[in-house]
């Protein structure tokens, strides 16, 4: 269905293909910046202007006079140097409302041009514990996977798994030397991170034992079965307590393929690169060269292969990239990793373009989490941050705080919201960012009823709740009669247009969210949201409003307002509670 932007932007693309022709791109209509000037906006007159040498703002003028008004909107106004801005009648947007308040899909309608996507998020190494730098790429591409699958695109979530890397020379040489079986039991990826440490660091003092994790190495890749055994158990083991940690915050795979599944393939893949002169030896290495045709990398090679025959992470990725066209058929694949890694990706996308590979690639990087002193957040010992160990603390902490507003509930129950409200706050004060920049850590703020948090948001959810049981406990039903009202719509309180615009507004956030891989813009609708919510509950008596109509209207818009904010904190991996 139509939403207003959708009204705007129909009118002003017939205005445009009536007045110049066909236009090679579609206009831009955004939310105003100040609510002064309307509703919504677009800089079309500027981006005309430049092709035409024509000034901006007469443009802007005959553009306006060509739309003039329709059922929706008055006629648009002329702001600054040529800003159109357009505001909305309220009719136009009760009578969406009216369309998408009995639809679970609050009107989205899914794509009529699914794709298959790809992506790539959390990607953590076996026999290691999972830290706090985990927890961005892990939400992040939850996130992105569960707006594309509303969305009504085909999702691929894959775990692209460290198993195959050097680390396990030293964990399968540290267990042979001090393996206790027991304890690879009880805590497996502690214990095989202890390892892992403890021959690291003797290795640093002893050539022998770096010569030896080597050997250990090269015995698991050429197939030693007393080394593949153990691998294969510590795999197993590490996949076991990942899953643990997975489950506590929700998020879901659909494979988890490490880089072993495909190191069968690298051979063939540096032949194939070689044959088509793609890439060329240097120094008994393997590279890629760029060349001027990618100047940022034409001092960057990417390495493929070393002198001494073993391969590199970046053979692996190129070998994930062609399984992932040959097998899944993939449209788009999405990276969702750390800053760190642009040079990497850069490197990889340039060699896709250079094989004209029919796929669309995305580096999705974000910045780091911060501690208060503004660096890497790390443990007093000055090590990173376990991520079972943030869990903990988060849940516990809410807890405290539950049980100080609610000694009536069961310890279960608590524990139960404890949960939603912790895990969601992490979840929550990351996903609130602009993914590209770093963000200072504190509890204090990420666990504030006050401000855009996820306990915010979770009790505006919690109050509506409250307001539509008490409803109901009155005989008020929000769903009986409200369609076929008949009212003026001069009725409407100026905080109601404001609910009503504000609703009518989440498909551009989602859509935003998506375009740009980023949630914060979801969760600054989310925010945005509850408190125009709070405005109007204060200024619009809901169940004490005047007359019945009235009631009923305004419980409407409560209802549809707990089913946007529900929606909202479930795309973002956030549960969304009755009672707290």
């Amino acid at each position: 269905m139509q939403f207003p932007q959708d009204w705007i932007l129909d009118a002003l693309k017939n205005s445009l293909y009536q007045k110049f022709g066909q236009i090679p791109f579609t206009p831009i209509v955004e939310p105003c910046t100040n609510p002064a000037f309307g509703d919504f906006q677009t800089n079309i007159a500027f981006i005309l202007a430049q092709s035409l040498k024509a000034n901006p703002k007469n443009l802007a003028e005959e553009l306006a006079k060509a739309i003039g008004e329709s059922p929706f909107f008055y006629p648009p106004e002329v702001g600054g140097s040529g800003f159109l801005n357009f505001k909305l009648k309220p009719k136009a947007y009760l009578d969406t409302f009216l369309a998408i308040r009995s639809d679970p899909r609050l009107g989205i309608e899914q794509t009529k041009q699914p794709q298959t996507i790809v992506i790539d998020f959390s990607s953590p190494n076996i026999a290691k514990e999972l830290h706090v730098g985990h927890l961005r790429s892990t939400i992040l591409g939850d996130v992105l996977r569960k707006l594309n699958l509303f969305l009504g695109h085909r999702v691929i979530a894959d775990n692209h798994l460290g198993d195959w890397g050097t680390q396990f020379g030293m964990v399968i040489l540290g267990y042979k030397k001090y393996g206790r079986p027991q304890l690879l039991t009880q805590r497996p990826l502690e214990y095989l991170e202890e390892l892992y440490i403890k021959i690291q660091k003797e290795s640093d003092d002893s050539a022998q034992i770096r010569e030896e994790a080597k050997k250990e190495l090269q015995k698991l890749q050429s197939g030693d079965p007393e080394n593949r055994t153990l691998w294969e158990r510590f795999v197993q083991a590490s996949l076991g307590e990942l899953d643990k940690i997975y489950q506590r915050l929700n998020v879901k795979f659909d494979f988890s393929l490490g880089e072993s599944f495909y190191h069968p393939m690298l051979e063939g893949i540096v032949e194939q690169l070689l044959q088509k002169g793609i890439a060329r030896y240097s120094e008994g290495a393997v590279c890629v060269f760029f060349g001027k045709s990618f100047p940022e990398l034409e001092d960057n090679p990417l390495l493929i292969r070393k002198s001494d025959g073993a391969f590199l992470y970046a053979t692996t990725d190129i070998a994930t990239l062609f399984f992932r066209l040959q097998n899944w058929g993939a449209h788009r694949i999405i990276y969702v990793t750390d800053s760190r890694q642009k040079l990497h990706f850069n490197q990889l996308f340039a060699l896709a373009q250079i094989l004209a590979l029919p796929v669309r690639l995305e580096h999705v990087h974000f910045g780091s989490i911060l501690g208060e002193d503004k660096k890497p957040l790390k443990t007093r010992e000055g090590t990173p941050v376990k991520l079972r160990e943030l869990l903990d603390e988060a849940e516990n902490r809410a807890y405290q705080l539950i049980d100080a507003k609610r000694k009536d509930l069961s310890p279960e129950k608590k524990q139960h919201i404890a949960k939603a409200v912790g895990i969601g706050a992490l979840k929550y004060a990351d996903l609130s960012q602009n993914r590209t920049l770093d963000y200072v850590f504190k509890w204090e703020k990420l666990l504030s009823f006050d401000g855009n948090t996820a306990p915010y948001l979770i009790n505006a959810h919690v109050r509506i709740r409250s307001i539509m049981k008490k409803a109901s406990l009155h005989g008020y039903n929000s769903t009986l009669g409200f369609t076929s009202l008949k009212f003026e719509t001069e009725a409407l309180h100026p905080q109601e247009i404001e609910l009503l615009k504000t609703l009518l507004s989440f498909k551009y956030a989602l859509c935003l969210a998506s375009e740009e891989n980023s949630p914060h813009h979801l969760c600054s609708f989310l925010y945005a949201l509850a408190k125009v919510f709070h405005k109007f509950y204060e200024l619009c008596p809901v169940l004490g409003a005047p007359t019945e109509p009235i009631r009923q209207r305004r419980m409407a818009f409560c209802e549809c307002t707990a089913q946007t904010l529900s929606l909202g904190l479930n795309l973002l991996g956030i549960e969304p509670l009755d009672e707290m």
